[in-house]
């Protein structure tokens, strides 16, 4: 990936161009220190006067008033912000009149930013004071004085807090006056420009120590360039937040949101004084200090999935490379390019006004569809459906072009969501809330209406990344999440009711991913590759999960802090911090096992393990079948393994007569202690429910299953005593008291009552089956 840039052979401004701004993709307006400000049409190549300030006005910063909130249109007319060298903020219309000037600061005013939903206006003074303004131009409150001048200034996305430079620090000011604000040392020269993404929450700086460095919103250095050249004079995220632009004295960079650099653009036209990006995030502008303007175009993309290479070649153009048989084919379009994505066997290409859907068997018919607003900020895939967080909207859509849902919360902007707060998988869609990001809203794909009971799940801290997992029904759907302080957890997504049953997986993990033909989960842990090839373990068998982990130890591959890209196949690439991929190959083992289970091939999937002789591989077989109440696979599973004691509740399971109690003993091997009774009451087998609370020796509840259906009282009160008299104890509790004042205990009756129970059992599950075979003769 690369810049485009092109400059005009003669400068349209006779001085410094201080700053630009776009109004739309195809027009932009710049501001000169020779008092012009022009308007630049891309469609026709020209640029016109718009006005001619007056000659003590030397323009600074310019910023457009927001042109939508969550993606809705603002109903106020075209205005900017235009600070200047001799102390006033001007709110200035599209046309180019002066609708209001303010005396705003002592000195140069150096910057003015208006707020994200357009409520508000900051300025930056020469004179170290912050100042909050109502967008009509009247003052609201000071917010800060310091005795250094404030050069650059950002809000936070949610527009609570406030960025602003003092000297070689950096301080995070909240609006609300009882609150705490953050400051660091954040570089070693006075810092020039700071920028904050709406979309990831990051913050990026540059200074004249020559570095620039990306932090996170708690002061947490995330990025440190090597030094360059010359200070570094504009910064600027784009807008979907996995991009930004550095600006230094004849030097144009691109940078992945993370750090590393995708180009290095030399253009002569010294410094480098502002930044802009268009909406679509697929241009970008800068005020030059020689007086001209610079602009540059994404190319060069690069999108690829198992043999296919697609390169963005052109903005209205792509190259798609068979890398297999070396063929080539060349797709056109009619409009710019702005998004793509490439997975399960489908590209989906957004210009600015359709969607273009490709099978990799045919690229010759796409499918087309007009898109409803043509500002497509992110696309999901699946086996499936693909999403489109278009404007306000978000839509999920078959291959086939049909609209299949567009869920709605509202607790969700719909402008700010990236990869990392949003997921999606063939039934379920997860979406973080924009305002409290421990919230995550789970979505029916096929209705867009909430799952269960509308209740979100809510985790304990703020989640940072959450991932769906692809493969296997809607019932057995699981989500994995990265949280605040970097643990790993897993949780099912539909409960029936009951509440989420969440575990943790591991601690120290920098980024994750699901593999798109089988439930396996990668992540780097500890600059570790490390693979769970059964994740789901952890809800049969909790012991079995560290036996189900895959790792490699690539440490110095693997610096901090890389992130795993895709997990296709056996092939996990991951980015390193330097920004070179790292393709790593996995066992195909996994991925067979996990195919042989799901459609219930048990003896193939013993041969396998037979033949691999991987001790992974016979702990997943023991989990799968376990999960799949296959009895007899995981008793030879488990023994492969050298669980004996748990090779002997499976053969006790069975031998149990009834399903309903096999059933209830296979959920009690996994923890579900709950749902094991339910199942036994419901079954009508009350002794067998009361049994599993005296063998856990939960005694108050057995004694209140024994009271509520008036039976085997005097079996747990004898239980009972005899646990107390092989411990030596006497007994305290007040219920247990009560009740053995008048009831005898007397085991050989307790004795005749069990084996009559079983009886019955036997008698209950001998009628279910002769039942069964004459339902199946009719």
């Amino acid at each position: 990936m690369r810049l485009k840039t092109s400059v005009l052979k003669e400068p349209k401004h006779r001085d410094l161009v201080s700053c630009v701004g776009w109004t739309t993709a195809d027009e932009l307006y710049s501001c000169s220190d020779d008092h012009q400000i022009l308007c630049w049409n891309l469609l026709t190549g020209d640029a016109s006067v718009v006005v001619k300030l007056h000659d003590d006005v030397y323009p600074i910063d310019l910023h457009w008033f927001p042109k939508s909130v969550s993606g809705k249109k603002q109903a106020v007319s075209e205005i900017f912000a235009l600070t200047s060298t001799n102390g006033k903020l001007h709110l200035v219309s599209k046309s180019g009149r002066i609708e209001k000037s303010v005396e705003c600061h002592k000195g140069a005013v150096l910057a003015g930013r208006w707020n994200h939903d357009g409520s508000a206006l900051i300025t930056a003074g020469e004179d170290g004071q912050l100042k909050i303004w109502s967008k009509s131009g009247m003052l609201r409150s000071t917010l800060a004085q310091q005795g250094s001048p404030v050069y650059s200034v950002a809000w936070s996305p949610d527009s609570s807090r406030v960025l602003y430079t003092s000297g070689r620090q950096l301080t995070l000011k909240p609006l609300q006056p009882s609150s705490k604000l953050l400051q660091w040392k954040a570089h070693d020269g006075v810092i020039l420009k700071v920028d904050w993404s709406v979309v990831n929450d990051l913050i990026l700086s540059g200074a004249e120590d020559c570095k620039y460095k990306v932090w996170d919103s708690y002061g947490r250095v995330l990025f440190s360039s090597s030094p360059h050249e010359y200070p570094i004079t504009s910064v600027c995220w784009a807008p979907d937040g996995e991009l930004f632009a550095v600006g230094s004295f004849h030097t144009l960079r691109l940078c992945d949101r993370t750090g590393w650099s995708y180009s290095v653009e030399k253009p002569s036209t010294g410094s480098l004084m502002s930044l802009s990006w268009t909406a679509d995030g697929t241009q970008l502008a800068a005020a030059c200090g020689n007086g001209q303007v610079l602009f540059a175009h994404v190319i060069e993309q690069r999108w690829e999935w198992k043999n296919f290479e697609i390169t963005l070649t052109k903005r209205r153009s792509m190259q798609v490379r068979n890398v297999f048989n070396d063929a080539v084919d060349v797709l056109e379009f009619r409009d710019r390019v702005m998004k793509a994505s490439l997975a399960h066997g489908h590209l989906v290409v957004c210009t600015t006004l359709q969607c273009y859907v490709y099978s990799v068997k045919n690229w010759n018919t796409p499918l087309i569809f007009e898109l409803k607003d043509g500002m497509v900020s992110l696309i999901q895939q699946t086996e499936r459906y693909f999403l489109l967080v278009d404007g306000a909207e978000l839509y999920v859509y078959s291959y086939e072009g049909r609209l299949v849902s567009s869920p709605k919360s509202p607790g969700v902007r719909m402008d700010t969501l990236n990869s990392q707060s949003v997921s999606l998988s063939n039934d379920t869609m997860a979406i973080r809330d924009t305002t409290d990001e421990r919230v995550i809203f789970l979505f029916e794909v096929l209705t867009g209406k909430p799952i269960g009971d509308g209740k979100p799940f809510i985790h304990k801290m703020e989640v940072m990344f959450m991932a769906l997992d692809q493969c296997g029904s809607s019932h057995d759907r699981r989500m994995a999440l990265i949280d605040k302080n970097r643990d790993l957890y897993l949780t099912s997504v539909r409960t029936l009711g009951r509440a989420h049953s969440i575990h943790k997986m591991g601690s120290m993990v920098d980024s994750m991913c699901w593999n798109d033909s089988a439930n396996l989960l990668c992540a780097v842990q500890d600059n570790q590759l490390t693979v769970w090839c059964y994740p789901a373990a952890v809800f049969v068998d909790k012991e079995l999960l560290p036996k189900t982990i895959c790792t490699k130890d690539n440490s110095p591959e693997f610096s901090r802090p890389p992130q795993v890209l895709s997990y296709v196949g056996t092939q996990v690439k991951v980015r390193r911090v330097d920004g070179s991929l790292v393709c790593s190959g996995m066992s195909p083992y996994p991925t067979l096992l996990h195919e042989y289970a799901s459609s219930a091939r048990w003896d193939d999937a013993l041969r396998l393990c037979r033949f691999a002789k991987d001790q992974t591989l016979w702990s997943c077989l023991a989990g799968m079948a376990m999960a799949s109440r296959e009895l007899s696979t995981a008793e030879v599973a488990y023994a492969a393994i050298g669980e004996v004691d748990k090779v002997q509740y499976i053969n006790f399971m069975k031998d149990l007569p009834s399903k309903d109690s096999c059933l209830a003993h296979a959920l009690l091997f996994s923890g579900h202690v709950q749902e094991a009774e339910s199942t036994l009451l419901q079954a009508n087998l009350i002794y067998h429910a009361i049994q599993i609370h005296i063998n856990l020796y939960n005694w108050d509840r057995a004694l209140e299953l024994a009271v509520k259906h008036k039976t085997h009282v005097d079996t747990v009160l004898a239980h009972r005593q005899k646990f107390l008299r092989d411990f030596g104890k006497q007994e305290s509790n007040k219920r247990f008291l009560q009740y053995s004042e008048g009831v005898e205990v007397d085991w050989q009756k307790i004795q005749v009552k069990i084996e009559m129970e079983f009886a019955k059992e036997r008698e209950q599950a001998a009628n279910s089956s002769v039942r069964s075979s004459v339902s199946i003769r009719r």
